[in-house]
């Protein structure tokens, strides 16, 4: 267990230590792969326009000029508002597991508000939301910390299953690479078995690593808590795949189910890093799509920034809430 001194129910010790040095090379590794993908979608996307003839701003204006915008917009507005009550339902259901029951109601603006720091990084969002729930419930920060390291640990396995899935289904028609998928989810299944069996107990009884903080959900959770997270998170990848087909269509570029299947969760890996504008998600989409270089680069930059912008605006319309359940009285209205 970590010194209950050495971190205050505010965070305020946390806040107060010196950056590591580590953090640094974090920032730089980030701005090393954001150059990366910046310089490749240059050479890429140029590389195309002069095949047409053209400047890359002309080439890029005329790519926008084709999309149909206004069903592409409904589309996604749709989808992010279903994506919306799925992360709640997930985000609630891990924190009646592992700490107090807490009303999906009460977790809407939660989980909303912090969808306007995730527009930065999607961790710091999670942070955000245990800052929110240790002021206003009074539940300690390190077990909702733990509990979003669950969520996070989860999503990883989460993709991988519906990649390989993914992949049995449209493998034929995938880059040679995604050969890979079936032995890193086999490698993977290992590790979840191992990493349950060392939680409950019965690989390495006696190591007290399990027995620090951040590992509070992973010691109360059970094999059907893992199984439970995959069906709860599953609707919204599989409406994903939907939106995200129709979306590709409507950007002038066929494409069908059985391919985004395998790709779309390898992508939304992609999008996990924190790179300004998404740009390794976009460098993805322009990779696997190499023959519609500007639709695709069109595409996913459009495509993850709305996404992630619309959620912010979900979170600035739940922030009064928020505010006011913050800072002001216990006992005000919680209504919007």
């Amino acid at each position: 267990m970590s010194d209950p001194e050495s971190v205050n129910e505010d965070g305020a010790a946390a806040s107060a230590k010196p950056p590591r040095k580590g953090n640094g090379l974090a920032r730089i590794a980030m701005l090393l792969i954001t150059a990366l993908c910046f310089a490749y979608l240059y050479y890429r996307l140029n590389g195309a326009a002069i095949r047409e003839g053209l400047t890359l701003v002309q080439y890029m204006t005329q790519v926008f000029a084709t999309v149909n915008w206004i069903p592409w917009l409904l589309v996604m507005i749709t989808y992010s508002l279903f994506y919306f009550t799925i992360d709640t339902l997930v985000v609630t259901k891990a924190l009646n597991w592992f700490v107090k029951e807490i009303k999906y109601k009460d977790i809407l603006p939660i989980r909303a508000s912090s969808y306007i720091i995730s527009i930065f990084n999607e961790q710091i969002g999670k942070g955000a939301m245990a800052l929110y729930l240790n002021k206003r419930d009074q539940v300690p920060g390190w077990e909702v910390a733990s509990v979003m390291f669950f969520i996070m640990f989860c999503e990883v396995f989460y993709l991988l299953v519906w990649a390989t899935i993914g992949y049995f289904v449209g493998g034929s028609a995938l880059p040679e690479v995604f050969g890979l998928i079936p032995y890193i989810a086999a490698g993977a299944a290992i590790f979840l078995i191992l990493w349950i069996a060392y939680f409950r107990g019965i690989l390495l009884p006696n190591n007290k690593l399990r027995e620090r903080e951040v590992f509070h959900a992973f010691r109360q959770a059970k094999p059907w808590h893992y199984g439970a997270f995959f069906m709860l998170r599953s609707p919204a990848l599989i409406a994903a795949i939907v939106v995200y087909t129709v979306a590709l269509n409507l950007f002038g570029v066929e494409a069908s189910f059985a391919t985004l299947f395998p790709i779309l969760p390898v992508i939304f890996f992609a999008a996990a890093v924190p790179t300004p504008m998404r740009a390794a998600a976009i460098t993805f989409w322009v990779v696997l799509f190499p023959d519609n270089e500007g639709q695709m680069a069109a595409f996913g930059f459009v495509q993850h920034n709305f996404f992630i912008l619309f959620n912010a605006a979900i979170g600035l319309l739940f922030l009064p809430r928020a505010n006011r359940e913050l800072f002001g009285e216990r006992n005000a209205s919680t209504k919007i």
